[in-house]
């Protein structure tokens, strides 16, 4: 008989775990030994302070990240061969959702493992839920392109799409390109278009706030290397 994999969702800052994660899913942690994890400097702070501190070196760690080969997680399998239940986290949120974790679930299923999933922060949905943005129709674009050219035009297409869709557009960002992201946002899109920045969601010090781009680009804002999501909806 094969273990499960239970999704274990991650505080999106440096919280205490007790303030975002529901208690049953503390509780399902401490009844685990065996974790994939996306980093493990970060895997054992947060059991730590999820009530594992002093058994940290008793657990066992799979690394699972965007580096890992097909055949890495592949291999995975036998994680659940003697019965034992697996957690996967990620690094901030909800496993699989924006995450390298989902090529373990889609082997779960291919496999025929009993994939668990439990709730906790979703900086996504978060986000989405304090825009006033369009809540009934929304597609998650992931990251946009990097390149400066390229990224201008998909953000055309998406500005495009919203437009066309009356649907909110949401996208991520790697911190340290928020600015430069913004940047183009507010020089490309209708002065009509409205924008919202959620950055350190669930922290003390969480900025969110919906304005149209004339709107941005009068009041002027620096994002900076805070984990941030963008929202969009064009008329």
């Amino acid at each position: 008989m094969k273990g499960k994999l239970y999704l274990i969702p991650s505080p999106l800052g440096d919280n205490d775990p007790a303030e975002v994660i529901p208690g049953p899913v503390l509780e399902q942690i401490g009844r685990l030994d065996r974790f994939v994890v996306e980093e493990l400097r970060t895997a054992r702070r947060y059991l730590s302070k999820a009530g594992l501190k002093g058994h940290i070196e008793e657990l066992e760690f799979t690394v699972l990240n965007e580096h890992s080969s097909q055949a890495e997680v592949d291999a995975m399998e036998a994680l659940f061969d003697d019965g034992k239940d697996v957690g996967l986290i990620t690094e901030a949120g909800l496993p699989a959702v924006a995450d390298p974790g989902s090529s373990l679930v889609a082997l779960c299923h291919r496999k025929g493992i009993e994939v668990v999933p439990f709730t906790g922060p979703s900086s996504l949905m978060l986000a989405l839920m304090a825009s006033g943005l369009n809540g009934q129709s929304f597609t998650f674009r992931g990251y946009l392109p990097a390149k400066s050219d390229e990224r201008k035009n998909a953000i055309r297409s998406v500005e495009k799409q919203s437009s066309q869709n009356r649907q909110t557009q949401i996208f991520i960002e790697t911190p340290y390109r928020n600015d430069a992201l913004m940047a183009d946002i507010l020089q490309i899109c209708s002065d009509s278009t409205r924008i919202c920045i959620a950055a350190n969601i669930t922290m003390p010090d969480a900025f969110i706030r919906t304005r149209s781009v004339a709107e941005w680009k009068k009041e002027g804002i620096t994002i900076g290397k805070r984990p941030c999501v963008f929202l969009m909806l064009a008329k």
